[in-house]
Parts: C-alpha cells; sequence; structure tokens
C-alpha cells in the first residue's frame, strides 16, 4: 500500500515554523502585512480569500482583504496597487483571480511592485526562477517540491515527469526542479496535449506530477512499480451517491496507480493545502527584506 502525501500535515509542519519566524519578525518592530484585492462575487474565489484569511490570523500576519464589484473600472485596482507599493506596511500583494472580463489580468498582475509579488506571477520573479536566482516561487509549485522533500522522497538524482504545461504549475514546477539547489537537481521531462504517447514517459520516470486539469488523465498502465505521484488536479465529477450531487477527484486514477505506487498524493487532502501555506512562507520572506534578511 502506498505512503499517501498529505499536504495538511506538511502544511502543519511549516505552520509551526512560520509561527516562530513571525514571533521573531514581531519582536523587532515588523508585523508581516498581506492586502488582498477581491474583485466580483465568484463564489470559489470568495471561499479561497476567507481561507487565505484565516491562515494569516493563525500565523500572526496582518491581512486585509478589498473587496470590490464587478463593474469596478480597472483604473481603481490598479490605483489601489500603487498604493500598497508605496506603503512600507504592506509586505505582500494579492489579487485575487479571476477579475472581470472587462480587466486586463496581465496589466493589472504586472502592476505589482515584484517585491510583494507573494504569488511569484510577475514576470520578473518568473525570469528569476528560470535564471536560478529566484525571490518568490509561485505557492503551488513550491507546495509540490516542499511535499516531496518533506515526505522523503527528495527529486534529487530523479527522473521526473510533469504532465500538463501551465504557467501556474506546469512550467514552474519543471524549473523549480531541475535547479542545481538542495531538493531540486532533477532530471526533468514535460509531456503536454502535443505529446504523442505520453505513456512512453511516465512508464520510466521516478516521480510523475500531474497537472492537466483533466480527470483521470495518468491512468495504472502508464506508471511502473514503486513510482512516486504528485496529483495536483482538483475536478468536479458527477456522483448521484453524494449528497451534493459530485465528488472531487484528481488527475490521477488514484484506485490503479495507489497500488503500484511508493507515495501518492491523494484528492482532496493532497497538494491544495499547499497553495495558502506557501503564500503565508512568501509574506514572510517578503516581511523579513525588510530587515535585511
Amino acid at each position: 500500500m502506498a505512503e499517501l502525501i498529505r499536504g495538511k500535515e506538511v502544511k502543519a509542519q511549516i505552520e509551526e515554523e512560520l509561527k516562530a519566524e513571525v514571533e521573531e519578525l514581531r519582536s523587532k518592530g515588523v508585523t508581516p502585512g498581506l492586502k488582498v484585492i477581491l474583485v466580483g462575487d465568484d463564489p470559489a474565489s470568495h471561499v479561497y480569500v476567507r481561507n487565505k484569511a484565516k491562515a494569516c490570523d493563525r500565523l500572526g500576519i496582518k491581512e486585509e482583504t478589498t473587496e470590490l464589484p464587478e463593474d469596478t473600472p480597472e483604473e481603481k485596482v490598479l490605483d489601489l496597487i500603487d498604493g500598497f507599493n508605496k506603503d512600507p506596511n504592506v509586505h505582500g500583494i494579492l489579487v485575487q483571480l479571476p477579475l472581470p472580463k472587462h480587466m486586463n489580468e496581465t496589466k493589472v498582475l504586472y502592476a505589482i511592485d515584484p517585491m510583494k509579488d507573494v504569488d511569484g506571477f510577475h514576470p520578473v520573479n518568473v525570469g528569476r526562477l528560470m535564471i536560478g536566482d529566484p525571490d518568490f516561487l509561485p505557492c503551488t509549485p513550491a507546495g509540490i517540491q516542499e511535499m516531496l522533500v518533506r515526505s522523503g522522497n527528495d527529486p534529487a538524482g530523479k527522473h521526473v515527469v510533469v504532465v500538463g504545461r501551465s504557467n501556474i504549475v506546469g512550467k514552474p514546477i519543471a524549473n523549480i526542479l531541475l535547479q542545481k539547489k538542495d531538493g531540486a537537481n532533477a532530471t526533468v521531462t514535460i509531456c503536454h496535449t502535443g505529446t504523442k504517447n505520453i505513456a512512453e514517459f511516465t512508464r520510466e520516470e521516478d516521480i510523475v506530477i500531474a497537472a492537466t486539469g483533466w480527470p483521470g488523465t495518468v491512468t495504472g498502465d502508464m506508471v511502473k512499480d514503486g513510482v512516486v505521484v504528485i496529483d495536483v488536479g482538483v475536478n468536479r465529477v458527477d456522483d448521484p451517491t453524494k449528497e451534493k450531487g459530485y465528488r472531487l477527484v484528481g488527475d490521477v486514477k488514484f484506485d490503479e496507480v495507489e497500488p503500484k505506487a511508493k507515495a501518492i498524493s491523494p484528492v482532496p487532502g493532497g497538494v491544495g493545502p499547499m497553495t495558502i501555506t506557501m503564500l503565508m512562507k512568501n509574506t514572510v520572506r517578503a516581511a523579513k527584506r525588510t530587515l535585511g534578511e
């Protein structure tokens, strides 16, 4: 039976470390500060932002969310970001996506000071990751790396296949794991919709990271015995036996892959809890920078 790599357990470890760091910062007169901008009424975004606020409260980070109506002009959001960029008590800025259709997401995200871009999406931070001099790592990929290392599945020297090439997960986790650094130094292959036979690659890998956004992409016949699998996907599938009428599944067919795996992350309860935790870590990192640390 495979070991389950549970994000909740890794999250708890990191939060204990962050609490100590926040206490030390506060003893030096610095309280980490995070500003969140939420535009519109997307239910999932509101839940996510509330969970961010709860995490900040647990850790002693000062968080403030500015909620704006759907029809807010883009210029209003840009003005808010400009003010937060100039405020020395604001260490991290996060604009919750998706934004309303009348706003240019790229323009809004690029307006954030890269030194306060705790989501790690600004092209300056993406570029720094690419050349091996990262500042803020994108949160979900950074969480995946932590899950691997802290579960005893260090990717160093291993062959990793990443299934999916999104800018949010696939590309950055590939870049993180190929760097010549602790917790990385892997040989990385990226597969995607243009790959002719993904199974040819996944059957040879030590670690498979599935981030396609499509349920059941990785099946049991696509992996070898002893593989380590990180399932990033969270997909709703109809299930009339459930009270809500659906259940959550990953991008991996868990029942088929788990018997062959050495270790695997479940869905739900795997990568999901890590994203907010790594956002907190980036915010604390930004605050420490004000002390020259």
